[in-house]
């Protein structure tokens, strides 16, 4: 399988970690919580990134990262619509952290499939780093640079 992410600086383009939602958190963790935040499209992972833009502070380009995951279905969890707390497309919502720390903390799935906010009929997938042979199982297969549409950030 391919996810894909953005990385708005090149450096971090090869980074697989998960410390910048450890060091600040996310929709679908707390700060302290390792987690690696991609999408099932290119067109996705752009379009979550570009939601986070301000107008002056849009990067001319960003770095797109196609990510290999070879794992079998088993170690991917879809989180069912049931699981999913009431105004989880909120930004903050307590609830969505609490329960991805709680799926990343059990290091059972190298990843959570769950719904876009901005688009619930497409997917992300949340990729936990502690997972054991997580390293050999999410490799980067390609970094490409992609100019920010001028169009897009108006």
């Amino acid at each position: 399988m391919i996810v894909y992410r953005i990385a708005k600086l090149k450096k971090r383009a090869t980074d697989l970690s998960g410390m910048g939602a450890y060091k600040e958190g996310g929709r679908w963790n707390n700060a302290g919580t390792y987690m690696l935040y991609t999408s099932e499209n290119s067109s996705l992972a752009y379009l979550e990134n570009l939601v986070h833009f301000e107008i002056e502070n849009t990067p001319p380009n960003l770095y797109i990262m196609s990510i290999g995951i070879s794992a079998d279905d088993a170690l991917i969890y879809t989180l069912p619509d049931k699981i999913y707390p009431e105004s989880w497309r909120e930004t903050g919502n307590l609830q969505n952290k609490i329960v991805g720390d709680q799926l990343m903390e059990h290091r059972k799935f190298l990843a959570i499939k769950i719904r876009s906010a901005i688009n619930k009929l497409e997917y992300n997938y949340l990729l936990n780093p502690l997972f054991p042979g997580y390293h050999d199982l999410v490799k980067i297969r390609l970094i490409e640079e992609l100019a920010v549409d001028a169009r897009l950030v108006k």
